[in-house]
């Protein structure tokens, strides 16, 4: 076992170099291949060691100890058009590895415990190969978010309480150049960005959980903390070379809330959450005019003695909006730097075991295409920008259960 938590850890840290692309604004719908199979729920439905972060009451769904490990192979597809005449181009930001590691161990009648490493959230665009007209200002971002947390619960006559105390590890970088053929802010035409390179953080937080059985059905309800993060040199320049104005490096990850439910009818089961992910609250995201989001997640799984079928949708209008010519920086930024436009999310998944010890998940997430367009001016003659965004993505875990 200590072996198998060893390998587990190596490929987390391995993967975790590798940037992340957003759904629900720039958190992914669901942290596990189960979950993610069934459109992210696992706030009233136990996943095992996997649910550590969506609520840590549910990690006492194990019946020993749990090791998981897998990751996401994650395929965005974004193109956007600057209004400069020259059309559509494409990010080159088109795929993205995205870990994730999980224990979970029964310790006692009552008490359980565990321990993550995920990658949780990250949004990026490539367009430095961009040509013609403003070429997109040849941006590049590249945001990513990885999670140390280590659950902790307690379960008694159907009731479970549980919390995790999150350690978080952020990286940002925003480059970008200058191709408008005249000032920009406080960048002279043909300039590169001023930033310091990638800048990096680490912020702590805490997820607490609540889920009462009775019979066939479950109840939970979870509340994230928002997390502090500041990336030093990166925002505030890239606000001061397109405005001349200095702004913060404070982008804060939001507070999250959820309710869920899911009931099990002989090898059937149904499950709902509805979550809201806080952002008009969280620093940096309130300063580009993001919005709250209420997500909407339903879940169906089928189970027999080694296999299960997984089918789920989620639902979360998109937290940016047009801010008009008085908000051309914001709409530039969202769109063409981090366009989380995307709202639906059809997913399938499955499970099979190999033994009584092995077994694997499988996920498959496809997001339609998303399109807006925003206007905006900087210093030039009002225009607009377009963005089209789809997604789709392949989890795939191994689980060890002794």
């Amino acid at each position: 076992m200590k072996r198998t938590i060893k390998l587990a850890v190596v490929a987390a840290l391995a993967l975790g170099a590798t940037s992340a692309f957003a759904t629900n604004g720039d958190t992914m719908i669901g942290v596990g291949a189960k979950a993610v199979g069934m459109g992210g729920v696992g706030i009233g439905m136990g996943h095992g060691a996997e649910s550590a972060l969506s609520n840590p009451a549910m990690i006492t769904t194990v019946n020993g100890t749990e090791v998981s490990f897998g990751g996401t192979v994650f395929m965005p597809d974004v193109k956007t058009d600057l209004g400069d005449g020259t059309g559509f181009k494409d990010s080159d930001a088109d795929l993205s590895v995205i870990p994730t590691v999980a224990v979970a161990q029964k310790a006692s009648d009552n008490f359980y415990w565990g321990i993550g490493m995920y990658g949780v959230a990250g949004m990026g665009t490539d367009y430095r190969d961009a040509t013609g007209g403003a070429a997109n200002f040849n941006m590049v971002t590249n945001l990513q978010l990885m999670q140390f947390v280590v659950p902790l619960s307690y379960k008694a006559n159907g009731f479970s309480i549980g919390v995790a105390p999150i350690l978080q590890y952020g990286s940002l970088d925003i480059n970008f150049k200058n191709n408008s053929g005249g000032p920009l802010g406080g960048l002279a035409a043909g300039a590169n960005s001023d930033t310091k390179g990638v800048a990096q953080d680490f912020g702590v937080g805490y997820t607490v959980g609540a889920a009462y059985k009775i019979d066939n059905l479950t109840m939970g309800a979870s509340y994230k903390s928002g997390i502090d993060m500041t990336y030093k040199g990166q925002i505030s320049e890239a606000m001061q070379d397109f405005t001349g104005v200095l702004g913060s490096d404070d982008l804060e990850q939001p507070a999250e809330m959820g309710i869920g439910m899911s009931y099990v009818m002989g090898s059937n089961t149904f499950a709902i959450d509805y979550k809201k992910i806080q952002w008009s609250d969280a620093k940096g995201y309130k300063d580009f005019a993001w919005e709250d989001q209420n997500v909407y997640m339903l879940g169906y799984q089928f189970a027999q003695s080694n296999y299960a079928l997984r089918a789920g949708y989620n639902y979360a209008k998109s937290p940016i909006s047009d801010q008009g010519l008085a908000g051309s920086l914001a709409n530039v930024f969202n769109l063409l730097g981090f366009p989380a436009i995307v709202e639906k999310h059809y997913t399938i998944g499955g499970s099979y075991a190999f033994t009584k010890m092995t077994s694997m998940d499988l996920a498959y997430v496809y997001s339609p295409e998303a399109s807006e367009k925003y206007s905006y001016s900087l210093g030039g003659p009002a225009t607009a920008v377009e963005t089209k965004h789809s997604q789709s993505a392949i989890t795939a875990q191994l689980n060890f259960n002794f």
